[in-house]
């Protein structure tokens, strides 16, 4: 997407082309860099995205259906890797959250990975159909609410819309979220007595929660689990309480949200019909 620099030539002199786009438009600072930044605008038949990009003697244009409605705040939805912390904390210095490199899943070797360093333009599904289109803009003031554990892989959510933002803090203990847990070997219904018999045990005061055998084989099973709330830990207490041995965890729904078939260590935005 950003490959504008290698096929189009900057001007060493000049200016910048938001001041550029405020002639062409009549408009605001501001204004002029939301259209760059949208994709609206061409220097030499080239879509340029960087605001401060100089032009001199290039031909620039505007999208003649350019309109910045429709730019408001989005939500991203990314499929954690297993061994990356949740993006609730911010991103070391060094580190930038933005940018056109794609970084590598792997486990650092001192330190875990933030999940928010997969928020670049490489990391963007191919299969994104919400419509949205891309600015640079989206991969910077994003803030998350919903953790999920270390260990665990699956939907996290990064949003700039304050009114998402507050239903995910406000909403979280009544909004369900839903958990696929890899055990090993073949679990039976009555495996699951013991974490029954603790549900009904008022001292424990668990959450409520649903917990019931998707599929069974001698090799492995899977456990679907529906709580009410971010309940960290929750899944590995009950599987202790039926003695059984977590192979791996992932979050497939939050609320309404789910996560589908988003390949691990990609996003995507929240499409304009989805609700948490």
């Amino acid at each position: 997407m950003n490959s504008s620099k290698s096929r189009v030539e900057r001007s060493a002199e000049g200016e910048r082309l938001s001041k550029r786009i405020m002639l062409l438009r009549d408009c605001s600072r501001r204004e002029a860099e939301q259209y760059i930044e949208a994709g609206f605008v061409r220097v030499d038949g080239v879509v340029v995205q960087e605001p401060q990009f100089r032009v001199a003697n290039q031909t620039v244009l505007v999208d003649a259906h350019a309109s910045l409605l429709k730019l408001l705040s989005v939500t991203l939805v990314l499929n954690k890797p297993v061994g990356w912390t949740d993006g609730l904390e911010a991103l070391p210095a060094d580190r930038p959250a933005s940018g056109g490199s794609s970084a590598p899943l792997r486990r650092a070797p001192t330190k875990p990975n933030n999940v928010r360093s997969l928020l670049t333009v490489a990391q963007h599904s191919q299969h994104d159909h919400s419509g949205v289109r891309w600015m640079k803009s989206h991969l910077a003031k994003l803030d998350a609410s919903v953790p999920l554990e270390y260990e665990a892989s699956g939907l996290v959510v990064f949003t700039q819309d304050f009114r998402v933002q507050r239903k995910l803090m406000e909403d979280m203990p009544f909004m369900e979220q839903e958990l696929m847990v890899d055990v090993r070997g073949e679990v039976l219904p009555q495996a699951l007595i013991p974490i029954e018999r603790a549900m009904r045990d008022e001292r424990l005061r668990l959450p409520d929660f649903k917990i019931s055998v998707g599929s069974a084989n001698p090799e492995r099973s899977k456990l679907r689990l529906a709580v009410k709330g971010a309940h960290l830990g929750l899944a590995a207490y009950v599987c202790e309480l039926a003695g059984l041995h977590i192979l791996a965890m992932r979050r497939i729904r939050l609320g309404r949200v789910s996560l589908g078939d988003l390949q691990e260590g990609t996003w995507r935005y929240l499409s304009e019909g989805e609700r948490f």
